[in-house]
């Protein structure tokens, strides 16, 4: 796996101050991408144990909520192996840090997937929350948070799993109507 790029003490990719790691590899090309650059799965750094060392100590620090994972697209094929064994670590040694997670997929894409991907499978038990979906110019708010465009959902995996089906764990459609609770 390859990546790009590590923000530390971001605000803007998740709850809290996090740690981000930009992956290399997209396959979904969406129109007006704000990290195209991001797409070359061969382009960027080599993710070795010097960036894994790099994530780790900034997840050791106290004020760090956790880690979000951006891209490119985390869970583009050539990437889910690597990020499979990062969150799993993560889970384990920093279990009080959430990990957020930002994809292409959309929800129901990836459940029909994870059944015949074990690295998928891992992944999605090991997350905390899910930004899914396409970005899509036209469905484009400034008023969402995390996400670009309206299309995308906030999903909180775990109660997802649990439940057996998509659970918000921000609903957006609220904010671009202007209820807040």
């Amino acid at each position: 796996m390859r990546y790009h790029n590590i923000t530390k003490a971001d605000m803007l990719n998740g709850e809290g101050l996090r740690v981000v790691l930009w992956v290399s590899g997209c396959s979904h090309h969406c129109h007006a991408c704000q990290n195209a650059m991001t797409w070359d799965p061969n382009d960027g750094l080599v993710f070795d144990d010097s960036a894994k060392k790099e994530i780790f100590d900034e997840l050791g620090k106290e004020w760090c909520s956790g880690i979000t994972l951006s891209g490119g697209d985390p869970l583009f094929l050539g990437n889910r192996c690597e990020i499979s064994k990062l969150v799993k670590e993560i889970r384990e040694k920093f279990r009080d840090k959430t990990i957020w997670l930002y994809t292409g997929y959309t929800w129901e894409e990836l459940l029909e997937q994870k059944d015949n991907d074990k690295n998928l499978d891992t992944i999605l038990n090991n997350i905390d929350v899910l930004l899914d979906g396409r970005f899509v110019l036209k469905l484009a708010s400034e008023k969402i948070h995390y996400v670009g465009s309206s299309n995308q959902c906030i999903i909180d995996v775990p109660k997802s799993l649990k439940k057996n089906k998509k659970v918000l764990y921000i609903d957006n459609s609220k904010i671009l109507e202007g209820v807040v609770e």
